[in-house]
This record gives C-alpha cells, sequence and structure tokens, in this order.
C-alpha cells in the first residue's frame, strides 16, 4: 500500500486499474463560495477517478470540503472550474443516477411507512409503476434487515434503522452511484460499527458503486477499497491509498494499525512507519 507519486498529488487522478474506464471522472475541480466578506475556496483542483464497483472514500478533516465535493458530484452544487462526469455525460444537475445518503436521520418522509418511503422515489421518478416499486421496496426492506418493520412509521425506529432505510430506498432506484455523506457519525459507536458491516455485506450482496465521506481513518479503511487523503481547507488531493486488502475482519491487525498510521501522518503531519 502505498501513497501515490507526487504528480498525482498535485491533483492527477491515479491511473485506473486496468483498461476499466471510470465511471466518475473529477477532473481539476475548484469550488468556491461567497460568504458576506470575501469569496471562499473550498476544494481546490481535484482529480480522481471512481471505477464501477468502487468503494471509494473521500477522507479529510472538518472543513477540507469532502462534503462540498460529494454535494458536486450530486449535482447540488457547481464548480467554478474542472469538470465532474458520471458515464461519460457532464453532471449538472442532480439526478436518479445519484442517489444521496445524508449523515441526518430525518430525511425519511414522517407520514409515510418504511415501504411507502422506500417505494416513494421509485414512483416518482416513473422508473417503476406501483406494483414493481412496492414489490422492490419490499425487497430491499429484507436485504437492510428490516421486513418486520415495513408498516412502520420512521418516528418508530431508532438511527441506525432509519439509516438502513434510507440506504435502501437509495439502492431500490438502481442508481449507478450511491453517495453517502458521513451517514453513521451520529451513531452511538457500537451502531456505527454495525452499520459499517451491515454496508459492506449489502456491497458483497449487489456490488453498487459508493463514494462515502469520512473524517473516520478506521472507518475509511472498513469501508473503501480506495481511500481519498485530502489536505485541511482547502481541500486538495494529499494522497490515494489502496486499501482493497483490509476490512471489518482485520481492525486489529498489524497491517490495519499500519495504515491507520500512515494516514494519520499524511494528515496530522506526524511521523509514520
Amino acid at each position: 500500500m502505498s501513497a501515490l507519486p507526487s504528480s498525482a498529488r498535485r491533483g492527477e487522478p491515479m491511473p485506473s486499474a486496468g483498461t476499466a474506464s471510470p465511471l466518475l471522472a473529477v477532473r481539476d475541480v475548484t469550488i468556491q463560495y461567497r460568504t458576506p466578506d470575501r469569496l471562499v475556496t473550498a476544494v481546490y483542483d481535484v482529480s480522481f477517478d471512481v471505477l464501477k464497483g468502487d468503494r471509494f472514500v473521500l477522507l479529510g478533516p472538518s472543513g477540507c470540503g469532502k462534503s462540498t465535493l460529494l454535494g458536486a458530484v450530486a449535482g447540488f452544487l457547481h464548480p467554478a472550474a474542472g469538470t465532474i462526469t458520471l458515464d461519460g455525460r457532464e453532471v449538472r444537475d442532480p439526478g436518479p443516477d445519484r442517489m444521496v445518503v445524508f449523515q441526518e436521520f430525518d430525511q425519511l418522509l414522517p407520514w409515510k411507512t418504511v415501504r411507502a418511503n422506500v417505494a416513494y422515489p421509485m414512483i416518482t421518478s416513473g422508473r417503476f409503476d406501483r406494483r414493481t416499486a412496492l414489490e422492490r421496496a419490499d425487497a430491499f426492506i429484507a436485504k437492510v434487515g428490516l421486513s418486520a418493520f415495513a408498516d412502520s412509521h420512521p418516528h418508530t425506529l431508532s438511527g441506525g434503522m432509519k439509516q438502513r432505510v434510507a440506504i435502501a430506498r437509495a439502492l431500490a432506484l438502481e442508481p449507478a452511484m450511491l453517495l453517502m455523506d458521513e451517514p453513521f457519525a451520529a451513531l452511538d459507536a457500537l451502531t456505527r460499527r454495525k452499520m459499517q458491516g451491515e454496508l459492506n455485506e449489502l456491497w458483497e450482496d449487489t456490488r453498487f458503486t459508493l463514494l462515502f465521506v469520512t473524517h473516520s481513518i478506521e472507518e475509511a479503511i472498513v469501508i473503501g477499497n480506495r481511500i481519498l487523503v485530502m489536505t485541511p481547507h482547502p481541500g486538495q488531493v494529499r494522497a490515494e491509498l489502496d486499501a482493497s486488502g483490509l476490512g471489518e475482519a482485520d481492525r486489529g491487525t498489524p497491517a490495519f494499525a499500519q495504515l491507520e498510521r500512515r494516514i494519520h501522518g499524511m494528515l496530522f503531519g506526524e511521523a509514520h512507519g
């Protein structure tokens, strides 16, 4: 596991594995926003590729622009410079090909049941008729282990259960990419760890493409097969690391601890082995 060559650390994307074309291509992206006093650069000259089936993690300290970058991939924000393309088409607006799971638990419609929440975007997008949407909703609710709660309303669910519903809703629409913005950050430590394992199991089952934002080094290694380490504000590419040989079962192993120390050193400038 090694960091990128110096050219990639300057913002050039790491060569894609094999000959596969990237599903998502972020090229020389700079994102700015204006405050009452000045123009702030949140992300500067960032480039990377995400291949189909990747679990790609944006990792960095709070305020480094990783959530801003995810928002631009989602189509909520427009870069001041550079381009973002998904499957060869430039991202300009939000779309059902990119479903987002946020950190907040209030992303479900409180007056709808779990089944209706999962089915809702499938029906409103016009991609599935009502009967098919409800059948798919039940199938994805089962995948996240909530079949017994299909007729329940969100206020009866725990935070972790609400996040499972949000994940089921996103994946049921068959997006090209699932975007997750620190989805487990507000959970208690035990639930967060359980959700990390469940997300990996779900990925093994369906092999969706994931872009995941976190400021937790441990979570990045558990979730990601590739990790983009970002610098503090303004966010730039510090390094891209291959974490494909490590996961949930490797917590506490020397290899896991070594990568943790290495990333910690990149983020905080401490000596690492």
